[in-house]
């Protein structure tokens, strides 16, 4: 049963790369407030779900502006949009990674948020009211060895983020910034049995010793809810006077004052 004081109800809501783990997660939590839902992605969702299906390739400028488009002819525009489609190419050392894997986790971990918020927020501008969710990563400040595209395309992403909330915050417009740490999605949960794969052991034991490097105080990875709790909060009214701003879900790991 939805939350009826967290005013999401009847909200249109787009989620990108919403076919799995945090964007799956995010996806039924907004549908569990009685928001209306689009999600976007390359696959549809395995599931069966009472959101509306876009299938999208945001890595791509007619991508993002074609999923603009069909937004718009569908429900007229969004109160709420999600970006949180991304990827990471193979791990490879910094100096050796092509400018072609450079390129493309730039295109699908910064430029697609830029690509779609350019369709989409001139509309909420218009209607003087809006929330934009930028679903970033504590890679921002904690890269990890043979990661750095991708580290550098969310810690551009956060940079944007900031300034796109000093533009478009007098128009009513809220942009924030959703930071995950070690959450246990799909993909996550397929590496870390690769891990205990490679060394024979089980995949609890492969997970705890993730844990203990990484100094988890929480002891333990978030859960893809974990993360779509922090992001239909944001999206909601208890959050009308939060923006530019950017939020650890991480358990933790970073050890910031």
């Amino acid at each position: 049963m939805g939350n009826t004081d967290e005013g999401l109800e009847g909200l249109r809501v787009l989620v990108t790369g919403g076919s799995r783990g945090l964007g799956e997660a995010t996806v039924r939590r907004f549908l569990a407030a009685t928001a209306v839902v689009l999600t976007a992605s390359r696959s549809r969702p395995a599931q069966g779900s009472a959101a509306t299906f876009i299938a999208a390739d945001l890595s791509t400028l007619d991508g993002a502006a074609e999923l603009g488009r069909c937004v718009i002819d569908e429900v007229g525009g969004v109160d709420v949009v999600v970006n949180n489609a991304a990827s990471a190419n193979a791990p490879t050392p910094t100096l050796t990674r092509s400018g072609a894997s450079w390129l493309a986790d730039l295109k699908m971990n910064l430029l697609s948020a830029v690509r779609l918020d350019r369709a989409l927020v001139p509309g909420m501008v218009e209607r003087g009211s809006g929330v934009v969710v930028h679903v970033s990563s504590i890679a921002r400040w904690l890269p990890q060895r043979a990661d750095s595209s991708y580290a550098a395309a969310k810690a551009a992403l956060n940079a944007y983020s900031r300034e796109l909330a000093t533009e478009v915050g007098p128009r009513g417009v809220r942009v924030v910034c959703v930071l995950p740490g070690f959450i246990l999605t799909e993909g996550a949960a397929t590496h870390l049995q690769r891990m205990a794969g490679q060394q024979g052991v089980t995949t609890e034991e492969a997970t705890q010793q993730l844990v203990d490097h990484l100094n988890l105080p929480m002891g333990r990875p978030g859960m893809p809810e974990d993360v779509a709790e922090m992001i239909t909060f944001l999206a909601s009214g208890h959050a009308k006077w939060i923006t530019g701003a950017q939020f650890r879900v991480d358990g933790g790991i970073i050890p910031t004052v």
